[in-house]
C-alpha cells in the first residue's frame, strides 16, 4: 500500500531493504491504532533507512525505540510535512486489500494469522461476543469466516467506521438484553483501555490488556500498577471464552 501512494520512493528499493523494514514493522507495530498508519510507518522506516530520499525533518536521529515513544507526536508532523491526508491512505490501504482479496482470496487470508487457540476458543465460546476493531468490518469478518471458520452474526461485528471503541462499548452496555450480564473489554492498547477508564459511563466494564498482543513491556508494566486493568495471557483469554 505504501507502494502504491509513494511509487517514486520505492522505485529500486533493494530485496535487503524491503527485508529490514518488514522486520522493524513487527517491532513498532503496538503503536498502530487504524490500518493506515502502516503506511506511514513503512515510510518513515524506508526514510530512516535511506538517507538520500528523506523528506521529513523528523528523521534525523530517529530510531525504532523513538517511534515507540513518540509516535503520536510524530504522526501528525510527518503527515503535515509528506501532505497525507486520513482519509486518502485509508482509502489506498482498503484498495489494496480489496485489490488482492479479489484477485486471489486464499492467498490474503493466508497471509494473515490468528494467535494460536484463539480460533477455536471463538468457535465454542460460551460468551456473547462481539468483535470491537480498528480494521475494517469487511476484512474482520474474511478473516473470522476463511481463516478461523468462525461464524459471527453481522451486527456483532464492530469495524473502522463505526464510531470510537469507548462508543461502541456505551452502545454495547446500554443494549437492554446485556443489562444483567457481566461485560468484559480484552485489549491489547494501553491506551484505549485508558480512555474506557476516563469515561464514568463505562466503571461497568471489566478491563483486560491481552499480553500477546501489539503491547510493550513498559506498557504492561504501566497497566499491572493500574487498578481497572488485569493483564491476561492467551492462555487464560481463551479459557474465559
Amino acid at each position: 500500500a505504501a507502494k502504491a501512494k509513494w511509487p517514486e520512493l520505492f522505485t529500486g528499493v533493494e530485496p535487503e531493504t524491503e527485508a529490514w523494514i518488514l522486520d522493524n514493522m513487527r517491532t513498532v507495530r503496538p503503536v498502530v491504532e487504524t490500518g493506515y498508519e502502516n503506511l506511514l510507518l513503512v515510510r518513515l522506516l524506508l526514510e530512516m533507512k535511506k538517507p538520500n530520499i528523506q523528506n521529513s525533518s523528523v528523521v534525523p536521529g530517529l530510531n525504532v525505540e523513538g517511534i515507540l515513544e513518540n509516535w503520536s507526536k510524530l504522526k501528525p508532523l510527518i503527515m503535515a510535512e509528506w501532505g497525507a491526508k486520513k482519509e486518502e491512505l485509508v482509502e489506498i490501504f482498503g484498495k489494496v486489500r480489496d485489490d488482492w482479496m479479489e484477485q486471489d482470496l486464499s492467498s490474503w487470508v493466508g497471509a494473515n494469522r490468528f494467535y494460536p487457540g484463539t480460533a477455536d476458543a471463538l468457535k465454542f465460546a460460551s460468551s456473547k461476543i462481539y468483535i470491537v476493531t480498528t480494521k475494517q468490518t469487511r476484512f474482520a469478518e474474511a478473516l473470522l469466516r476463511d481463516l478461523a471458520g468462525v461464524s459471527i452474526p453481522p451486527d456483532r461485528i464492530y469495524g473502522l467506521g463505526t464510531g470510537p471503541k469507548i462508543e461502541v462499548l456505551k452502545q454495547l452496555q446500554n443494549k437492554h438484553e446485556h443489562s444483567q450480564m457481566s461485560l468484559h473489554f480484552v485489549e491489547d492498547r494501553l491506551a484505549t483501555l485508558k480512555n474506557v477508564i476516563n469515561e464514568p459511563e463505562l466503571n461497568k466494564w471489566n478491563l483486560y490488556l491481552g499480553t500477546w498482543g501489539y503491547n510493550t513491556s513498559s506498557e504492561r508494566e504501566e497497566a499491572s500498577n493500574i487498578s481497572r486493568i488485569s493483564l491476561v495471557d492467551l492462555s487464560d483469554f481463551c479459557a474465559k471464552l
